[in-house]
């Protein structure tokens, strides 16, 4: 055999990645990814070091920002990060913290007991994966500061000033937008992340503002509560049946004091909330900590139970922890000297004496709140009956339809058009809104990778009924069977026949519902297909346009205008306040500012209430006013006031020459056009209906994320759970910012 040549592979070609440099070229390996998740991550390793500022006793205030330049401050008043110089690096501790990984003062255990922050790689990650980054330490009476870029200080560390008393740490920062694929941040995810923290370190004031664009929110997070506060707030839009059991402990573990601390409620929903922290991380896969309570929520239920004659024999050995668990709402904190997570993003904890910690904590003080509050545990008791007799029943319908050859992998329902291809990765499934659009998306489908359900009707609300009748409901059969992962015990996700399950209704009223009912479906009974990407939503447009022989699809009333509006400036031009032209990209940005007053105004004045009052009153509240005032103050900005929308005199409509402008411009866009409206997806035929919505060279579809869990529960059970007040004041407060409601 002829040697082969080494084709230039030496040690000249083995490269050493030091520091910085190994974080900037390989940064999902420490913050997860370069998207939205890893964007936000680095924020949250700033601001857990306040928090663990915080557990040490040190520091009650934080301030995040979102500053108008895209940059983030996050500021405490702990102590500082010290400034002294280091014993063995000889530079400043600041310098060593933010520059050298693995740096710190968590990993002796003298200074911080417990850490959230405790990541090994921490803001000296931020640090070098940020564009630049500014901090200011008041530490000993000085102000210092010190600047990096990319990780490297650009601005050596120098006193510029004093602060008396005054300690603390504020960190700016700017992500390097050539390393991250996003490039702001959202208020939604911060927001929920920094509230978590309030609730979890109460007493703690954390004070989040925007000032960013137009957005400026601003909001401030401070709970005495703590986790008991949590759980009202989960279950704000749910009926509880128990009061929030608190009970907290601690106890000696393998690497020092372990503490646990428990919030319960349950709520007659028929799902589970289950909210699990180690050092103020979110554990959202959970852990030992997390199967410690369940394991003692499950025995100390069955003891009391059999011991106080709640429950038979019969009905002791048949219960499992699913029936106990049904309807709780649950947040389990612990905190752990020297937590062992898997994954570098903390998704799950991996302590072992932790389970037992957990479970010891809790069999006494829960055992305890039964005995005090015996009504109370009766209550309990009843709820996990019930639970375990639907699960019972569940069962024996699960039994009746797989012996009728329905649910036992082999017999698809009727009504699924399957396709040919077995492989899941390249396989779609559409549940269409009706049997009329099944038979075009049937039609006109690709049999080889796309597979139709026609769905009749509105789907069972699963928020409101147990699982019993949830298996019941013929269309929710036909759901499970085809998508193929089984239910309940035997769920198996890696059994799922399509990795693309589209959402395809009508864009109306009817459709949204339907789509909503899906989605609790989803969400309540499914969450995996979700949280792995594998449910999306079909996008079909609402217009047909033509012109000149050829046909353009619009998917909304504002794209509709937006394309009339550019086709007609193509024909004139728009003079401003002071009669000159204005240029074609000012003209655009101005008519899709009338276009904007135009659609609002049409809203408010739908729902009863007079656009120019409100803009007139500046007492007026709520969010149509608003809306309503911030756009004319816009419109200022072009030398206009609302007169010039709304006419002389007008009380509701809009006769002034703004408005007569935008008609003008309008009608001319819609010269030599056919303009058709679609009412539902059974009005486009097979080729329309592949073309525009189910083509994978040129559809749109949403796939849908979870983002903020305790987010989605909440809007879940405000939307399609049995408390009607709660919904009731949803649609009040937000009827007048809805915007295509139905087409």
């Amino acid at each position: 055999m002829a040697e082969q040549e080494n084709s230039g592979y030496n040690a000249e070609n083995i490269q050493v990645l030091e520091g910085m440099e190994a974080v900037r070229k390989r940064p999902a390996m420490y913050i997860g990814d370069t998207g939205e998740r890893g964007y936000h991550h680095l924020v949250y390793e700033v601001v857990d070091n306040s928090i663990d500022e915080a557990l040490a006793g040190y520091c009650s205030s934080i301030d995040v920002v979102i500053n108008p330049d895209g940059s983030l401050t996050v500021q405490d008043d702990g102590r500082g990060i010290p400034v002294d110089m280091h014993p063995t690096q000889h530079k400043p501790a600041i310098e060593v913290v933010l520059t050298v990984l693995h740096a710190g003062g968590k990993f002796d255990g003298s200074n911080y007991k417990v850490s959230g922050g405790l990541h090994g790689v921490g803001v000296s990650c931020v640090n070098a994966l940020s564009e630049w980054m500014k901090v200011e330490v008041k530490r000993d009476g000085k102000l210092h500061h010190i600047e990096f870029s990319r990780g490297h200080v650009t601005k050596p560390l120098e006193v510029v000033g004093k602060c008396g008393d005054e300690t603390g740490t504020r960190v700016t920062f700017f992500p390097d937008h050539e390393i991250f694929s996003c490039h702001a941040f959202k208020w939604e995810i911060l927001c929920a992340r920094l509230r978590e923290l309030a609730f979890l370190n109460k007493g703690v004031t954390i004070h989040f503002r925007d000032d960013e664009g137009d957005a400026h929110h601003e909001e401030t997070f401070h709970y005495d509560g703590g986790i008991d506060e949590f759980v009202g707030y989960l279950n704000q839009n749910k009926r509880p049946i128990s009061p929030v059991i608190h009970f907290e402990g601690e106890k000696q573990g393998l690497t020092g004091m372990v503490q646990a601390e428990v919030s319960m409620q349950y709520t007659e929903s028929y799902s589970t909330l289950e909210q699990t922290y180690c050092n103020n991380i979110h554990t959202i896969e959970g852990g030992t900590h997390l199967s410690g309570f369940r394991r003692a929520l499950t025995a100390t239920i069955k003891k009391y139970g059999l011991d106080n004659k709640l429950l038979k024999d019969k009905e002791f050995e048949s219960l499992t922890g699913d029936d106990m668990r049904e309807g709780l709402t649950v947040v389990v904190s612990v905190k752990v000297p020297q937590p062992q997570f898997e994954g570098q993003t903390k998704t799950k904890l991996g302590n072992g004496e932790v389970d037992g910690i957990v479970a010891g904590i809790v069999s006494d003080k829960l055992m305890t709140f039964f005995e005090e509050n015996p009504a109370a545990a009766k209550v309990v008791i009843e709820k996990t009956r019930l639970a375990a007799a639907a699960r019972e029943a569940a069962r024996a319908a699960r039994e009746s339809t797989r012996r009728k050859g329905v649910m036992d992998g082999l017999s698809l329902p009727g009504k699924l058009r399957d396709c040919s291809e077995r492989d899941p990765a390249r396989t779609e499934l559409f549940l269409v809104e009706g049997d009329s659009a099944g038979g075009s998306a049937c039609k006109g489908r690709d049999r080889a990778t796309q597979a139709i359900l026609p769905l009749r009707g509105k789907v069972l609300n699963v928020e409101k009924a147990r699982i019993d009748r949830v298996l019941a409901n013929n269309e929710i059969r036909s759901l499970i069977t085809a998508i193929g992962c089984g239910f309940g015990e035997e769920w198996d996700v890696s059994k799922v026949r399509y990795h693309k399950i589209v959402i395809m209704t009508d864009a109306d009223v009817d459709g949204a519902h339907i789509r909503t009912l899906l989605l609790t479906f989803f969400y309540r009974k499914m969450p995996e297909l979700i949280e792995k990407g594998y449910v999306y939503l079909a996008q079909p447009p609402l217009y047909k346009v033509e012109r000149k022989k050829k046909s353009e699809y619009v998917l909304t009333d504002e794209m509709l205008t937006e394309k009339l509006l550019s086709l007609g400036l193509d024909d004139c031009e728009v003079n401003g306040k002071d009669g000159a032209p204005m240029d074609p990209e000012r003209a655009a940005a101005f008519l899709k500012l009338l276009a904007e007053i135009e659609a609002t105004a049409k809203m408010v004045s739908e729902r009863g209430f007079s656009p120019a009052a409100l803009v007139a009153d500046d007492s007026a509240r709520g969010s149509g006013a608003s809306m309503l005032r911030k756009l004319f103050s816009s419109l200022a900005g072009y030398g206009y006031a609302p007169a010039d929308w709304f006419g002389a005199g007008t009380a509701a409509g809009a006769d002034g020459p703004l408005a007569k402008l935008l008609d003008e411009v309008r009608a001319r866009g819609r010269q030599g056009l056919t303009v058709v409206r679609f009412k539902g997806l059974g009005e486009m035929d097979a080729a329309e209906l592949y073309e525009t919505t189910m083509n994978p060279e040129k559809r749109r579809i949403l796939r849908v994320k979870l983002e903020d869990a305790v987010k989605a529960d909440q809007m879940f059970s405000l939307l399609m759970g049995d408390e009607v007040e709660p919904r009731r004041r949803f649609i009040e407060d937000n009827a007048l910012t809805v915007r295509n409601l139905d087409f």
